[in-house]
């Protein structure tokens, strides 16, 4: 199967560099021109023309292999602000997101920005129901100007920290940025396994980097303008390829009908809902149940660009149209993705690994539906199930010489996985050395 690095506005797929940015106080340089004059230094990325459109693709220039040096920094560029804290980092999905086109003095305004981007965000499946399992960043990036290049217009510039603009590729709604700058400022927040750049805009547009190679080790990069109310979904999309690892479900009538193996994404396949149901392959668990994006599971033709010969889930999820919800199998991708980078156990209690017999002893778990049980030596203390907060001593430990152990478990049983193997992947436990 043909794999596109791609690039999204209006949700669809994302892409791996974009088009080197121009010197401050002069127009980008025009990526399409670029492109022609190093044909070997191209990438096929796509695009939505709005909100309700359908895709398009072109080609544009990958990234300089260097980044241009970096500006010397305003007073409070670079600072990091928690915006929302569920846990240690390392044990949640750490997003980051990125002001540009913000001067110093409107840096209250991007981080509410940030709130209301992550709240609609969140409010998708299979986030809302994993809250919990998600610290959020803001970075702070000063610009010398408010604004976006090319925005309201073309010909319009603006000095900006991430040289961020529109009319990339001369596609309105592609909305590109530095991408060595991005990592430059990423690099800041304590983690980044996400990273997410809010442009200074009232204008419609976005783009995703899905496969882009990060020092820093993030799973991808989402750009939207900050004030359209739609353009959260060109991240919410661009998730479903970095986090979900899932593949486009729409097509093109030139790409004709798919001949080669069958592909690596949950959501596609050379098979169809028989041939998976006699084989026990991809989303045969799924089949025949209601999913939330409408209609029951099947094979419906028409994925992964091709008219012909592969088969997406449902008939409009996420990941074909924007707007959509992500389909059972995507939910269950989803999922797969959260847990890679959060643990379904977190606490802020003995960060030494030990605590005393007295010492409160507090475990958060990653949803609701996640049932807390402790264990002394080895041993469940079954009158403690399901609480969230014990004492060693009320347990029974003890004040001997002896080494004793404490253990939390807890295993996400949610109905949106159905996978034995993944399933192993949503228990987690914490054990603390009790001391006297």
């Amino acid at each position: 199967m043909r794999r596109r690095i791609s690039l999204a506005v209006g949700g669809l797929a994302l892409a791996a560099a974009l088009a080197a940015m121009a010197p401050a106080a002069a127009a980008p340089a025009d990526p399409a021109a670029a492109a022609r004059a190093h044909p070997q230094r191209t990438q096929d990325v796509e695009y939505f023309t709005g909100p309700d459109g359908h895709p398009r693709h072109t080609t544009i220039a990958a990234s300089p292999a260097l980044p241009r040096p970096l500006l010397p920094s305003a007073k409070g560029d670079g600072d990091v602000t928690p915006v929302v804290t569920n846990g240690p980092v390392g044990s949640k999905l750490d997003v980051v997101f990125i002001g540009d086109g913000y001067t110093a003095d409107q840096q209250d305004a991007f981080h509410a920005a940030v709130r209301t981007k992550w709240a609609n965000m969140s409010a998708v499946e299979p986030y809302a129901s994993y809250r919990n399992l998600f610290n959020v960043w803001a970075v702070d990036a000063v610009s010398r100007e408010s604004g976006v290049t090319n925005d309201p217009a073309k010909g319009v510039t603006k000095d900006t920290a991430l040289r961020s603009y529109f009319f990339c590729d001369d596609v309105e709604r592609l909305l590109c940025v530095d991408t060595a700058r991005v990592e430059s400022y990423a690099a800041k927040a304590p983690a980044a396994d996400l990273v997410v750049v809010l442009s200074n805009s009232t204008k419609y547009g976005g783009a995703g980097y899905n496969d882009v190679v990060s020092q820093v080790g993030y799973d991808g990069i989402a750009t939207a303008s900050s004030d359209h109310p739609k353009s959260d979904q060109v991240a919410v999309h661009e998730t479903g390829h970095s986090l979900g690892k899932l593949a486009d479900e729409y097509q093109y009538d030139e790409y004709g009908t798919y001949t080669g193996a069958e592909p690596r994404e949950a959501n596609v396949s050379a098979l169809d809902a028989g041939q998976q149901a006699a084989q026990r392959q991809k989303w045969y668990r799924w089949i025949g149940r209601t999913s939330p994006d409408g209609g029951p599971v099947g094979s419906f033709e028409g994925g992964g660009y091709y008219p012909k010969g592969l088969y997406r889930p449902t008939e409009n999820s996420i990941m074909r149209t924007l707007g959509r919800e992500f389909n059972l199998p995507g939910r269950e991708a989803m999922i797969a993705g959260f847990y890679r980078h959060a643990s379904v156990l977190t606490s802020d209690s003995g960060p030494s690994g030990t605590v005393s017999r007295r010492e409160r002893v507090t475990v958060r778990p990653a949803v609701p539906t996640a049932t807390v049980r402790w264990y002394v030596d080895g041993l469940e203390a079954v009158n403690a199930r399901g609480r969230t907060e014990v004492t060693p001593r009320a347990l029974g430990i003890p004040a001997d010489s002896r080494p004793h152990t404490l253990t939390a478990r807890a295993v996400d049983r949610t109905d949106a996985v159905l996978d034995p193997e993944l399933k192993k992947r949503l228990a987690g436990s914490l054990t603390w050395k009790v001391t006297r």
